[in-house]
């Protein structure tokens, strides 16, 4: 299949064309695998040696879809196709010379295309020449002319002018009719020599331009007039041709003065260039002398920095080692200290026991000798069983007392929800110790908390302080309908926590991402709030109670009179007990005494050994202080010698950043005038270039304008110009003006005058005249051809006819099948046959005839694309070509055509097809064997060979994560 795969323009600043092309650059993605059919390019790079204004294009063996925005270059593709293969430019719509392709601003263009044989491939090129609008072939880089590459394209069944194949913007919406028939002729793949029809079309021709040489002669007689009037002004043809020969040195002249004016600015720019160099070679090298000091200041900076944290940690090894003497001294001072008060606090030990002893030796001598206590005991102790007997005796009688009263309290609650309760308020605050008001609780807490250091839980009002703390009245209860629907429950009613029969949900909301979390826990079985009240039993006991409490009263007042009697008792058990103790007291008193007196003894003996010389310690305590303050002293002065070196290095330094400071500061201004200085060189630079730029510009042109001049006056290259043709009068050295004749004196010297008066000296009728005898004289020789011609054709008309229409209608009802109707009205007429496409888009309308009038733009197009798919499927051709078919087309007929075009031509053994488009709607279907063609242009549109795909995939990728989170 044939296709475009490499397409170049050279710059130059003397072409002014179209371009070819726009600069575009192709995205080719990776094609799989598939059988080549002939004439089907081979696999080419989809990147190469790109230079400014050129494209390599690597098409796929399928569909091709190549998209870009409108302007960008994808109908530079089609035309380079067209050009390429030796097509017409007039068939494109858009130009009929081909110089007018090549890009603007180029004076030459080229289009090389390689094409796919079994013998080998076949590669076209073609060199297009703006000035002369000419091309140059080339077949394989040998040198070709244009019917060569007509018949080897030819040969590969290449049909570009044909429609059915070849269907440029221009032409997408209009094609049909008689345009149809050359391409469905040639469309099945015979297309070898001249038609059949052609035969008849010669007929017709011959009879038209027998007309048309009749309306041409008549015109010309009508013309004889002007052309007396003509030769009467024929004296006037010289006057035109000294002005055309003069404006050449008029615009010489001008362009030369232009050129002298340009030249005297762009040497003042160049002298400005050199004074602004020139003054900035002192600032640089004072710069570099300052950046030299800068680093010698840093270095010494630096010394200094090392020396100072040299010596500073000298210092704080000096200030470590007095400080540890300190602690030695304080050490020794502490250690006397300690010795001293143990000293003092023996002596006041043994004072107080030397006391001690005394004063127990004098109780010991004031006591009374001990006498027989013993009966005097026994007979309290019998007295004391005696009592305790008759006290039991009482406490049993009241006790059978206290069990005949008999107190019954029964509760019944109900434990319904017991468990959500229990679940909802922790077991601390369950077992707790309930108070109705503030102080009572803070007395009991204060008692309990702080002086028993129990740990217990306390609580006021529970109703309120369980709604205060744990917002059970805000807490629902559910049922196992509300676990089915509790997604729903949550979103709507936002609460914080809900129960459902068995299990209990808390709600939070993420403080990132304010999403809601759910989480769900078993309830567990109640323990505390389980004991059920009875209320009917409840009265039943109350009556009960009611009547032991009668009796009850009965027994308290026995109860009375038995504490009473045992009350008695115990004041007497009390008595007894007392009296007891004190006669055990003063058995014992004596032999206490007398071990105290022994123990007392023992321990100031023991006291009186241990002593201590608190003057000898003393005089060693002092003797070692007075060696470390020694030390110290020596310390001291090494470390005042430290901070006098350590101080004298710091304003050394500041000294030296002081001066790193005014070096830096003084380079910086010195850079600021340096960068003003550069800046306006640069500017002055730009002028001179954009100056030289010019000169030269307007020097080629002086050259060219003199070029031109000389050829008109026909003059040789080192011919001096002859006197008659200069347009200034020359001046001699004694300041008188020379007067010879010269030709061109007398004329105008401005373009706009010489301009003027050639409009208004050349004759419309004269070069219309002349024009219509050439056209005569052509005329009359091509009749006289058409003629002998004509009466060969008319020989073997009928036989040709028969073997023209007969095919052709077996070809129209196949393709009728797939909406084609053929329609003849005059058989003699040859040059009007066509085929007519009735079509309807609507159930409730008619067919009609696909014309321009009755249907859309849109219409049209799906039409038009429709035809050229029916015709896919009957013929097999190289390629096709499609250029933005979908242009206003609505959306659904859009997508059913695009759906239809990769299904038909991503078969196995299609054409190689290349569909252009600007746009393509979401969620299209895309095949495996497509090939997908990006087009960029623009005017800030980064190179080609400067792409980094791995980073555009990379960004991709972060633009695709990034964006779900958003």
């Amino acid at each position: 299949m044939a296709t475009p795969s490499r397409k170049t323009s050279t710059q130059s600043p003397l072409a002014s064309k179209r371009a070819l092309m726009s600069d575009p650059s192709s995205e080719v993605p990776s094609k799989k695998k598939s059988s080549v059919p002939p004439a089907a390019p081979p696999p080419l790079p989809s990147s190469g040696p790109f230079v400014e204004g050129s494209i390599v294009l690597s098409p796929g063996p399928h569909l091709n879809m190549i998209i870009g925005a409108n302007g960008t270059g994808k109908s530079s593709i089609v035309c380079a196709i067209c050009l390429g293969l030796a097509g017409k430019p007039a068939f494109m719509g858009r130009a009929d010379k081909v110089g007018f392709f090549v890009k603007r601003g180029c004076s030459k263009g080229m289009v090389e295309i390689e094409l796919f044989r079994t013998s080998g491939n076949l590669v076209i090129t073609r060199e297009i020449d703006v000035a002369k609008n000419q091309s140059l072939w080339f077949i394989n880089k040998k040198s070709a002319n244009q019917k060569i590459v007509e018949e080897q394209v030819a040969a590969l069944n290449i049909q570009v002018g044909n429609l059915c194949q070849f269907l440029p913007q221009e032409s997408a919406c209009s094609a049909g009719g008689a345009g149809l028939i050359p391409g469905l002729e040639r469309a099945p793949g015979g297309g070898h020599g001249n038609p059949p029809q052609y035969s008849c079309l010669k007929n017709t021709s011959c009879k038209q331009k027998t007309e048309y040489l009749e309306k041409m002669i008549q015109r010309n007689e009508r013309y004889k007039q002007d052309v007396d009037r003509f030769y009467e002004r024929k004296r006037h043809l010289d006057l035109i041709e000294m002005l055309e020969a003069k404006r050449p040195w008029v615009e010489y002249e001008n362009v030369r003065q232009e050129y002298e004016e340009v030249k005297l600015a762009r040497d003042q720019a160049k002298e400005e260039v050199r004074k602004l160099k020139e003054s900035q070679i002192p600032i640089t090298e004072r710069i570099e002398e300052m950046e030299r000091q800068r680093h010698i200041l840093e270095a010494r900076i630096k010394e200094k920095a090392s020396a100072i944290k040299e010596t500073s940690q000298k210092c704080k090894h000096k200030q470590d080692v007095i400080e540890r003497k300190d602690k030695q001294i304080e050490e020794l001072q502490q250690a006397l200290t300690v010795k001293q008060n143990e000293e003092h606090d023996r002596q006041r030990r043994i004072s107080n026991t030397r006391k001690m002893i005394e004063d127990l030796q004098n109780e010991l001598k004031t006591t009374e000798s001990c006498e027989n206590l013993q009966p005097q005991i026994d007979a309290v102790t019998n007295d004391l069983r005696r009592v305790q007997d008759e006290k039991a005796l009482c406490e049993s009688e009241m006790i059978d007392k206290r069990r005949e009263r008999e107190t019954l309290e029964k509760e019944k609650r109900n434990n319904k929800n017991a468990k959500y309760i229990e679940n909802h308020i922790p077991s601390n605050d369950l077992r707790a110790f309930v108070f109705e008001n503030q102080e009572d609780m803070e007395v009991f807490l204060k008692e309990v908390r702080d002086n028993k250091k129990l740990r217990v839980n306390a609580v006021i009002a529970p109703k309120n302080s369980y709604a205060e703390k744990y917002h059970i009245h805000e807490v629902p209860v559910g049922t196992e309908r509300t676990r089915e629907k509790i997604e729903r429950v949550i979103q709507e009613t936002r609460l914080k926590q809900i129960y459902t029969a068995e299990e209990k949900y808390v709600v939070k909301t993420s403080f990132y991402s304010n999403k809601v979390i759910s989480s769900n826990t078993s309830l567990k079985v109640a323990q505390f709030l389980t004991v059920t009240v009875d209320l009917e039993q409840r009265r039943h006991l109350e009556e009960q109670l009611k009547e032991i409490n009668r009796k009850l009263q009965a027994v308290e007042s026995g109860l009375i009179a038995l504490r009473e009697t045992n009350k008695h008792l115990e004041h007497k058990d009390n008595e007894l007990r007392q009296k007891k103790k004190e006669l055990l007291e003063r058995k014992t008193k004596k032999r206490q005494l007398e071990q105290k007196i022994s123990s007392k003894l023992g321990s100031l003996k023991l006291m009186e050994q241990d002593t201590c010389n608190l003057e000898e310690e003393e005089r060693k305590a002092s003797t070692k202080i007075k060696e470390i303050n020694v030390q110290k002293a020596k310390l001291v002065t090494e470390l005042t010698n430290l901070i006098k070196n350590c101080t004298a290095l710091h304003i050394q330094k500041v000294d030296l950043i002081l001066q790193n400071t005014t070096v830096i500061s003084e380079k910086n201004k010195l850079e600021s005038d340096y960068i003003a200085t550069s800046s306006q060189l640069r500017i002055t630079e730009q002028h001179f270039i954009e100056l030289d730029e010019n000169r030269q510009r307007l020097l080629q042109k002086c050259k060219e304008l003199m070029k031109r001049a000389r050829q008109v006056c026909n003059l040789g290259a080192e011919q001096t110009v002859p006197q008659e043709y200069q347009t200034q009068v020359p001046t001699i050295p004694n300041g008188h003006n020379s007067s010879p004749p010269m030709a061109f004196q007398d004329l105008p010297n401005t373009l706009d005058e010489i301009d003027a008066l050639l409009t208004e000296e050349r004759s419309r009728v004269v070069e219309e005249y002349t024009k219509r005898e050439e056209e005569i004289e052509q005329l009359t020789e091509e009749l006289k051809i058409k003629k002998v011609e004509l009466e060969k054709y008319r020989e073997n008309i009928s036989q040709v006819k028969e073997r023209w229409l007969n095919p052709l209608k077996e070809l129209v009802e196949k393709i009728n099948e797939k909406f084609i109707d053929l329609h003849t009205e005059n058989e003699e007429d040859y040059d009007k046959y066509g085929i007519r496409i009735r079509v309807k888009f609507r159930s409730s309308t008619q067919l009609h005839e696909l014309t321009p009038h009755h249907q859309s733009g849109g219409e049209r197009s799906v039409s038009t694309m429709l035809y050229l798919m029916a015709l896919q499927e009957l013929n097999r051709c190289p390629f096709r070509v499609v250029d933005e078919i979908n242009q206003g087309m609505d959306p659904i007929n859009e997508r059913r055509v695009f759906e239809m075009v990769v299904n038909t031509a991503c078969k196995e053994n299609t054409s190689q097809y290349f569909f252009i488009t600007p746009k393509l709607l979401q969620n299209l279907p895309y095949s495996e064997k497509m090939t997908v063609l990006f087009v960029y242009n623009g005017p800030h549109m980064l190179e080609p060979n400067r792409w980094n795909l791995k980073a555009f995939q990379r960004r991709r990728r972060r633009i695709t994560f990034t964006q779900p989170s958003q």
